[in-house]
């Protein structure tokens, strides 16, 4: 009876060491993972921080600075008013002449299309 209850003694312990050591690798197995994940996170971060500086490189090589496109801008804005001004004070007297000419010729007629209704 007693080299039973030893056996059964053995087993137990036996059985208490493999759960031990399964609970270990499920722990090796996370922390594995988990810095996997981290390294993973970190490789991402670094590879969109390159593509941004190529993006800024990309777009300062092709459209300049912000403050030069914001520059030409405003410039070329400038330009366009001026020649619009210079436009409407070269050309004011004949629009104003027209449209009066327009206004004050009246010749009054019947429209095309209209029918006089016929007295019964």
């Amino acid at each position: 009876m007693a080299s039973q209850t030893q056996g059964i003694q053995q087993l137990l312990a036996a059985e208490k060491r493999a759960a031990d050591k399964v609970g270990e690798a499920r722990k090796r197995k996370q922390r594995r993972l988990k810095q996997a994940k981290e390294e993973a996170q970190e490789e991402i971060e670094r590879y969109r921080q390159e593509r941004e500086r190529q993006f800024k490189e990309f777009e300062a090589k092709h459209m300049g600075s912000r403050e030069g496109v914001a520059a030409k801008i405003d410039a070329d804005t400038v330009r366009k008013i001026e020649e619009m001004n210079r436009s409407i004070s070269v050309n004011k007297a004949a629009l104003l002449s027209e449209i009066l000419t327009l206004v004050y010729d009246i010749k009054p007629t019947l429209h095309k299309n209209y029918q006089p209704t016929k007295a019964k």
